[in-house]
């Protein structure tokens, strides 16, 4: 377990200096102190890791985003969700528009689907799944846009307003 985790953490050590897709497993070995044949104990892939790490990410965001519907403000919830993405913003950006994009969408999008369950309907005129399916998209799209754009061009609280107006004039607002 612990070498998972070293493996984890030298990975988002690298990350910060050098394109994932010029880091090699031996870089990451080398810099968790790790033999190289216990990566494959772990992962298959340096990519598996990667996607480890997104999975874990998305459970993170994912409780951010819970606590948006049950705060008193949306708006302080989209602020939460948007700062969250802007202290970890090299990691976001690697994670939504790099090699675990598609990863990273695909477990959002699951990680959502289970809380819809639980949660009630919000309107009539709009399906959950479909609901569903729209604000995990529109919220890790819009996040993803941002995460590409040159770091200052949007401010937290310009994308969290975006995101804001976005999801509440459409897939949010009640009836």
């Amino acid at each position: 377990m612990r070498s998972g985790q070293a493996l984890r953490e030298a990975l988002l050590a690298l990350l910060p200096n050098t394109a994932f897709d010029q880091i090699t497993v031996r870089d990451i070995c080398n810099q968790a102190g790790i033999h190289y044949a216990t990566f494959f104990r772990h992962y298959e892939t340096k990519e598996a890791l990667l996607n480890d790490i997104a999975k874990e990410q998305i459970r993170e965001l994912n409780n951010l985003t819970l606590a948006i519907r049950e705060a008193d403000s949306y708006e302080a919830g989209f602020r939460a969700l948007c700062q969250f993405v802007a202290d970890h913003r090299t990691l976001w950006a690697i994670l939504l528009n790099g090699g675990a994009a598609s990863a990273m969408r695909e477990e959002w999008l699951h990680q959502s689907q289970l809380v819809a369950a639980q949660e009630p309907q919000v309107n009539s005129w709009l399906p959950k799944e479909l609901g569903t399916i729209c604000a995990a998209t529109l919220i890790a799209e819009t996040l993803a846009w941002w995460v590409a754009q040159p770091e200052g061009a949007y401010s937290v609280e310009a994308v969290a307003q975006i995101l804001y107006r976005l999801l509440v004039t459409s897939v949010i607002s009640p009836d």
